[in-house]
C-alpha cells in the first residue's frame, strides 16, 4: 500500500505524539491571533465561537493526511479545498494566496520546532523531509508560489512573517476567547508553551515574554511522560472536552529522548 507519507518518517513521529501536536497546536493559536487574515476565520463565526474546535479540526486533517494512504490523503486534501472554496464563494471573494501560504508554512515552521523543544534537534534531512510533506499537500490545493525546498521555504518565511503578521482587534478578541475556553490555569500553560515554539516576532508582537518556566521542566518530563504520574499530569491539564480526543493523537511510539 502506498502511503502519503512513508512509514518510519520523521513527519509521523513528530504527528503521532500528543505532546508534540499539542505544541503545534499552541504555536498555530498563537500565529493565528495575528494574521492578517484572521477575519476570514471569522467570517463563519467558528472561530470565535469555540476557537479550540477550529484549531483541533486544522490538526486532525494535518494528521489523516500524514497518516493515510495515498488515496486517501489526497481525498482529505480535497475536502480542505472545497470547504475553502465553498467559503470564498459565500463571501464572494478570494481568500488571498499568501494566506494559504501563512497556513501552510505555519503548520511546517511549528511541526519543526514543537519536535525540538520537547525532543531534539532534527537534521537537515529531517527538516526537508517535514517541508516536503506539507509542500506536497500545498501543491495538491493549488496553492501558489510554494519554494522549492527547506533553504528557500526558510528566506521566505521571514518574509511573510514581516508582512502578515500584525496584532488586531481579532489578536485581543482571539485571546479573551481562548481564556475563557481553556480557564485560568491551561490558558497560562499555553502562553508558557508559545514562549518556547513561536519566532521572536511573534512574541514580541503577542508579549509573551521570552522565559518559560516549561523549559527547564522538559527534560524531567521526557523521562517520565510514560510513567503513571507523567500520564496523570498531561490527563489532568488536558480540557474535557478535548481530553478523550487529544490522547488518542498518540499514535506511533514516541522518539528516543535526548541524552
Amino acid at each position: 500500500m502506498e502511503y502519503f507519507v512513508p512509514p518510519g518518517s520523521i513527519v509521523r513521529t513528530i504527528w503521532g505524539k500528543a505532546d508534540t501536536v499539542l505544541f503545534i497546536f499552541a504555536g498555530a493559536a498563537a500565529e493565528f491571533a495575528l494574521n492578517k487574515a484572521v477575519d476570514w476565520l471569522y467570517f463563519t463565526g467558528r472561530l470565535p465561537a469555540d476557537p479550540l474546535a477550529r484549531l483541533f479540526s486544522t490538526v486532525e486533517y494535518a494528521r489523516q493526511i500524514v497518516f493515510a494512504e495515498r488515496a486517501g490523503a489526497e481525498r482529505a486534501i480535497d475536502t480542505i479545498a472545497a470547504i475553502h472554496g465553498a467559503v470564498e464563494a459565500q463571501r464572494g471573494m478570494a481568500i488571498p494566496a499568501w494566506a494559504y501560504r501563512d497556513v501552510l508554512f505555519l503548520l511546517i515552521d511549528y511541526s519543526i520546532r514543537s519536535f525540538e523543544a520537547l525532543e531534539r534537534p532534527l537534521t537537515a534531512a529531517e527538516k526537508e523531509e517535514v517541508f516536503d510533506v506539507f509542500a506536497r499537500v500545498g501543491r495538491r490545493m493549488g496553492v501558489e508560489q510554494v519554494p522549492a525546498s527547506h533553504p528557500a521555504w526558510l528566506l521566505v518565511r521571514e518574509q511573510h512573517l514581516v508582512a502578515d503578521l500584525e496584532p488586531s482587534r481579532f489578536t485581543a478578541d482571539l485571546y479573551r476567547q481562548y481564556r475563557r475556553h481553556l480557564g485560568p490555569v491551561r490558558y497560562w500553560l499555553l502562553r508558557h508553551a508559545q514562549r518556547l515554539v513561536v519566532p521572536a516576532l511573534v512574541r514580541d508582537l503577542l508579549g509573551l515574554g521570552r522565559r518559560s518556566w516549561l523549559r527547564p521542566v522538559l527534560p524531567l518530563y521526557r523521562y517520565t511522560q510514560h510513567l503513571a504520574p507523567g500520564r496523570w499530569a498531561r490527563a489532568a491539564l488536558l480540557p474535557p472536552a478535548y481530553k478523550a480526543k487529544i490522547l488518542a493523537l498518540d499514535h506511533e511510539p514516541a522518539a528516543r529522548p535526548r541524552s
